[in-house]
């Protein structure tokens, strides 16, 4: 029973021998119809271009006009008659029989008769120096023109098709072999090697699938790599602070003071904190670096963009930093909402988490019919020019930055703007102070109000 269920799925499953074969007998049938309709075509041209009937009309005419006699000419006729109708019933694809009528001169009947009823017809009527002669053919209909011609130019295809259809089987089957062994090279590789295909196909057609393979290859490799590396970076980062809560936690078990207890216990929530933020960033990261995206949904990212500002508020005022916004009061936009709002997040509070004191922050948006911009811009100590092409890589902190952070804000932001097909730049701050960054970012559907 197993076997028979394999074997019906192993015919059921697709494959391009078969898909082969199927075009070809997709071919034959149309080449047959084909066939049938130009016949019919020909044939139906051939009646009112070479009007047979007509000349085989004369050619009988011919046959009893030069003999006086009516009983001789109708004898003559009747054998003609005779002859050419069993001729009709051997041939097969000819309906009925052709009836005549002969008639001197004076119109008097001289042999047969002609049925009035006799459908589909051709007709022929001549006189000659002696009689007159009239005839009737049934006409063949299209149905039985088809019912005959059917059959006999498909046995032609027939006896053609196993030529056609055994060089094409092999020469498919043959020719997949070299992929089929270029696919056991690929399988026999270790699941860990991304190595370039060491062996390159020779074959024209599968150059481009092997060029393909070793782009796939290069990539996974960097993207491996990548992750390896950040999996490093993102271990050490985090070790720093469990280091700090090990440590606390233990002063605190064992201080011998009240003031020394809450000291420990104030370094043990910042440590806390630290990895939280530090663990929301890396989650963050990875979801922007996964290949599934959101589809787009239009939203008003204006509004959205005050929303966002409200929830950095309370740190703004932590540091008595004025947050100000400027944008139109609509922006209605189809766009990757969480990417969006990670950019926005993160920009507002790298500014407000490194710039000066009792500064400003300004967050300014605008769009046209092709992009959005977002620009934050501060005015605190900024960037030095050196470090600025260094900002957006993961884990990358300024020289003597004393104020803590987790080194991916900047990363998380230029990732987001890949995702969305957009760029991150860094520019200038407030007040030939400070520093900037301008996110842009290409949407459709824009409509500013």
């Amino acid at each position: 029973m197993n076997r028979a269920m394999n074997f019906l799925q192993a015919l059921r499953a697709p494959t391009l021998q078969r898909r082969s074969v199927g075009a070809v007998l997709a071919a034959f049938l149309l080449v047959w119809i084909v066939l049938v309709a130009y016949q019919f075509h020909k044939y139906h041209r051939f009646l009112e271009e070479d009007q047979p009937y007509q000349k085989f009309g004369n050619a009988v005419l011919l046959s009893v006009d030069d003999i006086p006699d009516a009983a001789q000419a109708a004898a003559a006729l009747r054998a003609s008659a005779r002859w050419i109708n069993i001729r009709r019933k051997e041939i097969g694809r000819l309906p009925g029989e052709i009836q005549f009528e002969l008639r001197d001169k004076q119109g008097r009947l001289v042999y047969g008769f002609i049925d009035a009823d006799h459908g589909p017809h051709l007709s022929y009527q001549g006189t000659g120096k002696h009689w007159t002669l009239r005839s009737v053919e049934p006409m063949r209909t299209a149905q039985r023109f088809i019912t005959y011609n059917t059959p006999f130019i498909g046995e032609y295809l027939l006896l053609a098709m196993p030529f056609v259809l055994i060089p094409v089987w092999l020469s498919v089957r043959t020719g997949l072999k070299p992929l089929q062994r270029f696919a056991q090279g690929i399988a026999s590789r270790h699941p860990d090697d991304l190595r370039p295909l060491a062996e390159q196909p020779k074959h024209q057609e599968l150059k481009p699938l092997a060029s393909a393979l070793d782009g796939m290859l290069d990539r996974l490799r960097h993207r491996f790599d990548r992750e390896r590396l950040f999996v490093q970076d993102a271990a050490h980062e985090i070790r720093t602070p469990l280091a700090v809560v090990t440590t606390q936690a233990h002063v605190m078990a064992h201080a011998e003071s009240a003031e020394e207890r809450v000291r420990a216990y104030g370094l043990l929530n910042q440590a806390i904190a630290r990895a939280s933020h530090l663990a929301q960033q890396l989650l963050m990261l990875a979801t922007l670096d996964d290949s599934q995206r959101p589809p787009a949904r239009h939203i008003d990212v204006a509004q959205a963009a005050r929303e966002i500002l409200a929830q950095a508020v309370p740190q703004a005022m932590a540091r008595r930093i004025e947050l100000s916004l400027e944008a139109p009061d609509h922006l209605l936009i189809a766009i990757d909402e969480p990417a969006f709002t990670s950019i926005l997040l993160n920009l507002v509070d790298n500014a407000i988490r490194y710039g000066r004191e009792g500064g400003n922050v300004v967050v300014s948006l605008r769009g046209d019919e092709e992009r959005i911009h977002l620009q934050v811009q501060d005015d605190g100590p900024g960037i030095p020019e050196s470090e600025q092409a260094l900002v957006f890589e993961r884990f990358y902190r300024g020289a003597g930055q004393e104020v803590s952070g987790s080194g991916l804000g900047l990363a998380i932001v230029k990732q987001a703007a890949l995702r969305m097909g957009g760029r991150a730049l860094v520019t200038a701050g407030l007040a030939r102070q400070g520093v900037g960054f301008l996110v842009s970012l290409p949407v459709p559907g824009f409509v500013a109000r």
